[in-house]
């Protein structure tokens, strides 16, 4: 079982920058894809970007040259560097970890990007 621990969400303006983490329960990412998803209100929960266990990045095409993927396996944390956010990138980012048939959630953290 991973536990996923999801923290550095927040308030910021349009134009601000964030940085989220999420810390696992082990160290996966040299096993696990893992990647960040959100969930804005009355729309279904997309993939923002992930990343394989050999280091290939992948995201979705509204944040490309915006975020950045990244992980540190020596304190097993993920993260999500957020820049020039718009009010468009308001949701519940979730850290997600997944390899064949297991996948782990964490519990989410809001983003709220004002105009």
């Amino acid at each position: 079982q991973v536990q996923l621990v999801e923290s550095g969400g927040g308030l910021v303006q349009a134009g601000e920058s964030l940085r989220l983490s999420c810390a696992a329960s082990a160290n996966i990412f040299g096993i696990y894809t893992t990647g960040w998803y959100r969930q804005a209100p009355g729309k279904q929960r997309e993939l923002v970007a992930s990343v394989t266990s050999a280091g290939s990045t992948n995201y979705a095409d509204s944040v490309k040259g915006r975020f950045t993927i990244s992980t540190d396996n020596a304190n097993n944390a993920l993260y999500l560097q957020m820049n020039s956010l718009n009010p468009e990138d308001t949701a519940v980012y979730y850290c997600n970890a997944r390899r064949a048939f297991f996948v782990y959630w964490g519990q989410g953290t809001q983003v709220t990007v004002s105009s």
